[in-house]
């Protein structure tokens, strides 16, 4: 059942049922029973049940070990199918892998709420999705548990099975906003969130060398190059992204001390930077130092991919093909006689790499990318050729080693241009294929997946853009999540993630994600209709960009306007089309190259070649229009379907007419209507994103206590206005060149939002509604601010960029949120841009209200694991006083346990190791003006808390 629809009707009640506040803890005699031979998901989905009842009710249950139902108490049983407490379910009724039952028994008077798993995973999701009914919700970065007490737990009664075997997230880095930034607690903490959101994959790309340059998530070398823990003995330079190195991305060198308006006081270092390159930033020096990072790394996803495997959830990392041999190896292989292009060379190397990942980590896959030049620039039929052999070759070396893990392919797109399914010819059906959407996730899954059969295939569309919308703005795109998985479901892909950097800024579209991996019924128009063809077309282009250039002559026609726009960089059209015959021309007109042999692409109109082969400049030379006419073109669907594919870089095309009997349409491709053209018609939000009103009023209502906020999201879908002129990562603060009046209307939302705020109750409810309005006044002060640098005034440009920058930092609560601030400071054309205009440097002093912020919240450790927390207070002077208040969860008078200063406004405080049960905390700070600061700010009543990982064996 469908999260977002089954718990709106569910979640107004228990508004209606907890109009008091209960005590914080209370006695009962409800239990929760797990089998005496539990295993360790199962005694984990025990403490996660605990856990949620006690947050959401105040009243701590005991857990009881039991292969028998209680007779004489209420109790919420959590087993696997198989399970002797069970009974015998019928075969219509018991869950499937993964899969689990949730339905309210009353035996002999008495209320059981059974949690079913269908396996060991699936109890696990079983008390997850319990928890839902609950009223909490998941996220990336954390857990939102409702302000309100439950009088009563509700009854239940639903079944769930995923619809993608797997489901996940494909976090990348190569920016200060993604996993660069993460440390072992950052991946742990988001693995516990993947399994409570019901996924079970994460998967990293790494960069090589030069491409743009290595990371030290793979490292390359030869068998005999580590030790027996995976530690290198050779390596190379390798780095993730820090604040004392410049990047390929507009991210130019700046220590944090120097920050201004209070950043400075969120990095307790100059060099703000993960973890395994401390004291090695901006690069490693030496070759000690080089093989330090790589062997950091290596204990680091020990650690925590271990972590990951506990929890049901499969790891991934990979690097692109044809492998790129670092050139200090090249060096060492050459110097022992090797031949770093001999395939033999090539596959030693793939079997180096297997083994030392063998020996340092746990993974599950190895995935290996397409060039990413593939989407930009197409692909040549050799270089095709090179990655097939490629991946042949690490096929090989896996098999030779016997890698516990599955090899995989990914890429910016699924395939080569011939043919995006061309690997389910040419490689081993055990080999997942894989690809993220094009163009920063604007076109939709590709169609080519459902031609692809016999073997494992993930759609990877993405969360948010680093280039269109960029990684400073807010991009709301529920709607377009629910889309892409409704089109990877059509096309029978068994996988399903979400390519992202941030992650509370994304939480209802990993939440959308997630919940459409399980449940598609009630908005997915398509639902139960699979074919190979794919999901019904929308009116328009299949993505791409468009390109302009006004004023150009162009020779061949008496309409240059026409030719002087095209659209590249894409799949096609679908045109809609009255059934019959059609003359269909084709209008084409080179803008860019000066040769024959750049631009090379096929044109396939119903599914047979109109055009083959076509190199616009070697017909007719540049900025000369090409006609081509295809007779007797049928269409029987409504649908005239044209599909390009690329040879070499990107086919254009500039306009398409269709002429029938009684009926003709022409499009002016790229550019406006023109005559008797069309404007191209843009793919919108408007006509392709899917319906989700009912996802922002759950999500609201969850979030805030008031499901009407929700219009306003469910509002700006899809459309939240863009606040940089693009380009990656984070766009640029270019003039817009019009007065602010004109673009205030974009952001009349925000006032909007805000007038609900008074209505909003709750510690919990306002902080996170605050979040959010806070969030989108700092992007509407970024869009003034590019207004007023068209006409600059030094006073209103300063006092813009101190709103924008105090806006943001009232937001920052993870290492995304920091990056932000990263960004504020270290692109070139964000502070740099803004202070030529005001020759004076910026104050360094915060101006904001002063706040507790844990940047990182893990709410589950392993046993014996010692949990150090992370917490800045944001002020200008050091606090009174500052303290983590502890306690065994519900249990006791909380203990107090001091903050440790490291530098700057940032603190730590380690707590006890675990061993059983669980833990709930609370920070309090005293600041030097007397004013009292609580994390969260529900504490004490309702304080954040952590459960220890059971063992298996006790």
């Amino acid at each position: 059942m469908s999260r977002s629809l089954a718990t709106l009707p569910v979640l107004a009640m228990l508004c209606l049922l907890a109009m008091t506040t209960l005590p914080c803890v209370a006695a009962t005699n409800t239990l929760v029973v797990q089998p005496v031979s539990a295993s360790l998901q199962e005694k984990l989905a025990a403490r996660e049940i605990q856990r949620y009842v006690y947050l959401r009710t105040g009243k701590l249950l005991t857990i009881l070990q039991s292969d028998s139902l209680p007779a004489g108490s209420d109790a919420i049983v959590v087993a696997r199918k198989d399970r002797p407490i069970v009974g015998n379910l019928p075969a219509a009724n018991a869950p499937g892998p993964q899969g689990y039952l949730l339905k309210t028994t009353s035996p002999q008077g008495h209320r059981h709420l059974m949690v079913i798993g269908g396996d060991d995973v699936g109890a696990l999701y079983g008390a997850y999705r319990f928890a839902e009914n609950l009223g909490v919700r998941f996220y990336l970065h954390g857990d939102v548990v409702p302000d309100r007490r439950l009088a009563r737990i509700p009854d239940v009664d639903e079944a769930g099975k995923p619809l993608f075997e797997l489901r996940g997230v494909n976090p990348w880095g190569s920016h200060p906003f993604g996993f660069d930034a993460w440390g072992a607690d950052d991946y742990k903490a988001v693995f516990t969130q993947l399994a409570k959101l019901r996924m079970n994959f994460l998967g990293v790309h790494c960069y090589p060398e030069v491409h743009p340059y290595a990371e030290p998530t793979v490292w390359h070398g030869l068998p005999g190059d580590f030790d027996a823990q995976g530690a290198v003995r050779s390596s190379y330079v390798s780095r993730y992204c820090n604040t004392l190195m410049g990047n390929a991305w507009c991210m130019r060198p700046k220590r944090t001390v120097d920050f201004s308006l209070g950043g400075s006081l969120l990095f307790e270092d100059d060099a703000w930077a993960p973890d395994v390159m401390r004291g090695h930033c901006p690069l490693p020096q030496t070759p000690e130092a080089c093989n330090d990072v790589f062997n950091r790394t290596g204990a680091q996803f020990r650690d925590a991919f271990g972590f990951a495997r506990e929890l049901g959830v499969k790891t991934c990392i990979g690097t692109e093909a044809p492998l790129t041999f670092p050139k200090v190896l090249q060096e060492r292989l050459k110097a022992a006689g090797k031949d770093p292009a001999d395939p033999a060379t090539v596959r030693e190397v793939y079997e180096g790499t297997f083994k030392r990942i063998m020996a340092a980590h746990p993974l599950d896959y190895y995935w290996i990318w397409t060039p990413e030049g593939w989407t930009w620039r197409g692909n040549k039929p050799e270089q095709y050729a090179a990655t097939v052999r490629d991946v042949k070759l690490a096929y090989e070396a896996k098999n030779r080693v016997d890698a516990p893990f599955q090899l995989a392919t990914a890429g910016w797109v699924l395939g080569p241009g011939h043919d995006r399914a061309a690997f389910d010819n040419d490689l081993p059906k055990v080999i997942p294929m894989s690809a993220i959407s094009r163009n920063t996730g604007a076109a939709k899954v590709d169609p080519a997946f459902g031609r692809v059969a016999g073997r494992e295939k993930w759609a990877i569309p993405w969360l948010e853009s680093d280039n269109r919308e960029g990684l400073a703005a807010v991009q709301l795109f529920v709607g377009r999540m629910r889309r892409d998985a409704a089109d990877a479901l059509s096309y029978r892909c068994t996988g399903l993630m979400g390519l992202h950097w941030r992650t509370k800024i994304l939480g209802p579209n990993v939440s959308a994600l997630a919940d459409a991996a399980w449940d598609q019924t009630g908005w997915n128009p398509s639902f139960g209709r699979l074919s190979a063809e794919g999901v019904a077309p929308t009116d328009g282009p299949l993505g791409g960009a468009v390109a302009a250039y006004p004023g150009r002559k162009v020779s061949g026609t008496a309409d240059a306007l026409l030719y002087q726009t095209c659209r590249y960089n894409f799949e096609g059209y679908d045109l809609k089309v009255p059934n019959g015959r059609y003359r269909v021309t084709l209008g084409f007109c080179e803008p860019h190259f000066d040769k024959s042999a750049e631009r090379i692409g096929d044109f396939e109109l119903q599914g047979k070649k109109a055009v083959e082969a076509l190199d616009i400049f070697a017909r007719v030379g540049k900025f000369a229009a090409l006609d081509l006419v295809s007779e007797e073109v049928v269409v029987t669907d409504g649908w005239l379907r044209l599909r390009i594919k690329a040879r070499q870089s990107w086919p254009c095309i500039s306009t398409i007419v269709m002429e029938g009997d009684g009926f003709s349409r022409k499009i002016n491709c790229g550019g406006p209507a023109y005559k008797d053209y069309e404007a191209d018609l843009e793919v919108t939000a408007n006509n392709s994103f899917l319906p989700c009103d009912d996802f922002y009023a759950d999500w609201a209502t969850a979030n805030f206590g008031l499901a009407e906020i929700g219009d306003v999201f469910a509002a700006i879908d899809g459309r939240v206005p863009q606040v940089t002129d693009g380009g990656c990562p984070s766009g640029r603060l270019t003039p817009i060149g019009q007065p602010w009046d004109a673009v205030a209307p974009q952001f009349a939302f925000v006032d909007e939002l805000e007038s609900y705020r008074p209505r909003v109750q709750g510690a919990g409810n306002l902080h996170r509604f605050d979040y959010w309005l806070n969030t989108f006044k700092y992007c509407r002060s970024l869009a003034q601010l590019r207004c007023a640098l068209a006409n600059p005034d030094t006073d209103e440009i300063k006092r813009l960029y101190a709103d924008a920058y105090r806006y943001l930092l009232a937001t920052v609560n993870t290492p995304g949120g920091l990056a932000m601030v990263v960004n504020m400071e270290s692109h070139p054309g964000w502070e740099a841009s803004v202070a030529k205009h005001t020759g004076q440097p910026w104050p360094t002093e915060y101006q904001g209200e002063p706040r507790l912020i844990v940047p990182t919240v893990r709410t589950m450790v392993s046993e014996g694991e010692a949990l150090t927390v992370k917490v800045i207070v944001l002020d200008n002077e050091r606090p009174k006083a500052a303290a983590l208040h502890w306690r065994q969860m519900g249990e006791g008078d909380y203990q107090e346990m001091p903050l440790e200063h490291v530098a700057r406004g940032v603190y730590t405080v380690p707590m006890p190791p675990a061993s059983t049960g669980a833990v709930e905390y609370y920070i309090q700070a005293t600041t030097a003006k007397g004013q009292t600061l609580t994390w969260p700010p529900t504490a004490p009543c309702i304080a954040q808390t952590v459960i220890c990982m059971p063992d298996e064996d006790r």
